[in-house]
């Protein structure tokens, strides 16, 4: 079968797009390697998504996946390697090759680690990407959060209602989320602000202990039974450097088109080139990129 369009990552840009797609009478495969939904399922609590005062990332991805299954569209889990470029697309992935007219790109990011000695030994085992997936094996017990923007403050909010104590390391002299965040952690009295701080490697042997810091040249030790690092994503652009004009840190370039250099292939969502990057931007890349997709289909 070949598809109008290929819809490359399930968040919610790949998602938004599916659904506008299908409304157009599109047909519509969504291809997602990991969980559908992206990266705000991990979230544990958002307040700016328009209609919903507070919402978990979770609870807001799954109204997503209903409505794209609502609208019609079809869906394969696996893992995309490439994408052979043509009239007709072909998208090869590690299940199959799939084809299409168009492909929306919508792959998102994955988190960024410390690049620090020990940090690999003990990811999953000690050290952790998010407090909602892991956070209750850390029942009374003392965490460290590494980070200072908005993802890094919610989990530390978080963890702070079950460990006993939450330290939050920030390589800056300054938190850089969002006021509001920042009022809250501070006012929180089992959390500890560390600035200006940065971690130079992970300590244990078999089992995580904690983690060596460095402050403008003073060395100390932090024990911790956990370490949650949230310092920002980076794009899962690597398979499709052929069809893309990746920047400097792997962004696809687009404008607020979501145009590409390759006809027929569009980028929506964090992983391409763009000044803000949260849900509603994630959700209008995917309107535009499905429209402008649909576009291209008709006038094949």
């Amino acid at each position: 079968m070949v598809y109008d369009i290929i819809i490359v990552g399930g968040g919610p840009a790949g998602l938004t797009a599916a659904v506008y797609a299908k409304r157009a009478n599109k047909s519509v495969l969504v291809i997602e390697k990991g969980a559908f939904g992206g990266q705000i399922t991990f979230s544990p609590k958002v307040e700016n998504i328009s209609g919903f005062s507070e919402i978990s990332g979770n609870e807001f991805a799954e109204k997503l996946v209903d409505q794209a299954i609502f609208q019609g569209a079809d869906f394969e889990s696996c893992e995309v390697l490439g994408i052979k470029d043509g009239k007709i697309k072909t998208v090869v992935t590690d299940g199959g090759d799939f084809e299409a007219k168009a492909v929306i790109i919508a792959t998102g990011a994955k988190h960024r680690t410390l690049g620090v000695e020990n940090e690999e030994k003990f990811i999953g085992d000690g050290i952790s990407f998010c407090a909602v997936c892991d956070g209750a094996f850390y029942k009374d017990a003392t965490v460290g959060v590494v980070g200072g923007g908005n993802s890094a403050l919610q989990e530390a909010l978080l963890l702070s209602e079950i460990s006993r104590k939450v330290y939050v390391i920030q390589n800056l002299d300054y938190l850089t989320g969002e006021d509001k965040l920042c009022e809250q952690l501070k006012s929180k009295n089992n959390v500890e602000i560390i600035t200006g701080t940065v971690v130079e490697s992970v300590i244990g042997d078999d089992t995580f202990k904690g983690v060596n810091l460095d402050k403008n040249g003073q060395k100390s030790k932090l024990s911790l039974d956990g370490l949650f690092i949230a310092i920002g994503l980076i794009p899962q652009n690597e398979p499709f450097a052929e069809v893309l004009e990746l920047d400097d840190r792997g962004y696809a370039k687009t404008d607020e088109t979501c145009l590409t250099k390759t006809d027929g292939i569009f980028v929506a969502g964090d992983c391409r080139t763009k000044k803000i990057r949260q849900v509603a931007t994630a959700c209008s890349d995917g309107a535009i990129s499905a429209l402008a997709a649909c576009d291209y289909v008709e006038n094949l």
